[in-house]
C-alpha cells in the first residue's frame, strides 16, 4: 500500500490541498471527553451534535469495515486583513465562497480514484458524524491547541479540514505532539472567556456560535462584548504564534467577496433579495438575512455613532422581529454613549 499513499499524496497535492496524512480508523481519542461535554451542556442549540453522538464516537457505524481515515487539509489564510473604517468584522474563513462545495468538489475526484482501487468510502467537509479533529492529530496534520483548534507547524490556524473515511487500509501517519508548551495566548484573547480552560471551549460563549449558530436573541449579557465581529471571530486563532508561518493560499475562491467590503450601515441597508445577491456562494448565507442584521446591530451598536442612527432608526422598523429587537438595543447603546452613561 505504501505506493497508492504516494499517489493518493500526489493526487491531493494536483487537487489543490496543502497537506495529506492517513490515521487508523478507530475509535477516536476524545470520545468520552466530547460526550461529557455535550452532557454539560456546552453545545448550546448545537443539537446536532448529540443527535450524532454515538456515530462519532464510532467510525464503525459511520463505514462499516473501515480501516483508514485520510485527512486533507486546505490552507485559506488571504494575507493581512485591511483595516476599514465602517465596515464589521467577517472570521478569515467567510471571506471569499464556501468551502464546502469546493472541497467536496475535490474529495469526490478522490474517492472515485479509490473506489476503482477496491475501496469504499465516506467523505465528509466539516459536517459529518466525524471528531476530525482527533483524526487530524492522530494522522501528524497538527496538535488540538488551547483553544481546542487545530494547529500546523507549517500552515498555522488557517487552514480547513475534510475526511474520507476508506475501507482500503494504508499506512498510518505518526501522531502530532502538542507544542503549545506554557502558551495560553489564544485564551487571553478570548473576547467572551468563552475558552474558560485549557482545551475547553464553552461554545455558548464563543462568538462565532452567538453569530452564526444561534438563530434567536444574543443573550444582553455577552452583547458588548462582541465588538465589530458580524459573522464569526478570529481572534483566538490570530493570537496563534504559529501563524507566523503562515503562508497567503493560492485558490483563488477564498479570496474577499463583496459583502466582506461593505460597510456595517451598507450592509443594513440590505433587502432579502441584495442579501442573496450578494451573498449568493458565501458562506454567510447560511445565518440568513435576519441573522446578519442582527449581528450588524450589535455591532453599532458597540462601535456606532450618531451618523449610524437613521439606518438603525430604518431598521428598528424591520418585517423581521429579530433585526427590530437588536437594532433597538444598538440605538439605546449609541445615545447611552453620547450622554456619558457607557
Amino acid at each position: 500500500m505504501d505506493d497508492i499513499k504516494e499517489q493518493l499524496l500526489a493526487r491531493a497535492r494536483e487537487l489543490g490541498f496543502n497537506a495529506c496524512r492517513v490515521a487508523r480508523c478507530g475509535a477516536p481519542p476524545h470520545g468520552v471527553e466530547f460526550g461529557r461535554w455535550l452532557e454539560e451542556g456546552n453545545a448550546g442549540e448545537m443539537g446536532w451534535m448529540a443527535r450524532s453522538k454515538e456515530r462519532r464516537m464510532d467510525p464503525e457505524q459511520v463505514l462499516p469495515g473501515g480501516r483508514s481515515v485520510i485527512v486533507l487539509g486546505m490552507n485559506y489564510w488571504q494575507g493581512k486583513e485591511e483595516e476599514s473604517v465602517g465596515r464589521g468584522k467577517f472570521a478569515r474563513y467567510a471571506w471569499g465562497k464556501d468551502y464546502h462545495g469546493l472541497i467536496e468538489t475535490r474529495l469526490r475526484e478522490l474517492d472515485g480514484w479509490l473506489t476503482g482501487l477496491g475501496g469504499r468510502q465516506k467523505c465528509y467537509v466539516d459536517t459529518g458524524p466525524v471528531l476530525e479533529r482527533d483524526f487530524a492529530a492522530l494522522a501528524g496534520m497538527g496538535w488540538h491547541g488551547k483553544s481546542t483548534m487545530l494547529i500546523s507547524q507549517e500552515l498555522g490556524t488557517w487552514f480547513f479540514l475534510a475526511e474520507i473515511m476508506t475501507t482500503l487500509e494504508m499506512p498510518e501517519d505518526e501522531a502530532a505532539r502538542d507544542r503549545c508548551g506554557s502558551c495560553t495566548r489564544c485564551m487571553t484573547a478570548c473576547p467572551t472567556g468563552a475558552i474558560d480552560a485549557p482545551y475547553h471551549l464553552d461554545a455558548r460563549k464563543c462568538i462565532s456560535y452567538l453569530t452564526i449558530e444561534l438563530k434567536g436573541s444574543i443573550p444582553l449579557e455577552l452583547r458588548p462584548l462582541i465588538g465589530d465581529r458580524i459573522y464569526g471571530c478570529d481572534d483566538c486563532l490570530t493570537a496563534c504564534p504559529w501563524n507566523r508561518f503562515a503562508q497567503a493560499s493560492h485558490e483563488a475562491a477564498f479570496q474577499a467577496g463583496e459583502g466582506t467590503r461593505l460597510t456595517m450601515v451598507e450592509l443594513l441597508g440590505l433587502s432579502e433579495e441584495g442579501f442573496r445577491r450578494v451573498f449568493k456562494g458565501s458562506p454567510v448565507k447560511r445565518v440568513k438575512r435576519r441573522g446578519l442584521l442582527r449581528n450588524v446591530c450589535v455591532a453599532l451598536g458597540n462601535v456606532g455613532g450618531a451618523g449610524d442612527l437613521a439606518a438603525l432608526e430604518k431598521a428598528s422598523r424591520d418585517e423581521e422581529e429579530l433585526v427590530r429587537e437588536h437594532a433597538i438595543w444598538a440605538m439605546e447603546r449609541i445615545r447611552e454613549r453620547q450622554e456619558g452613561n457607557l
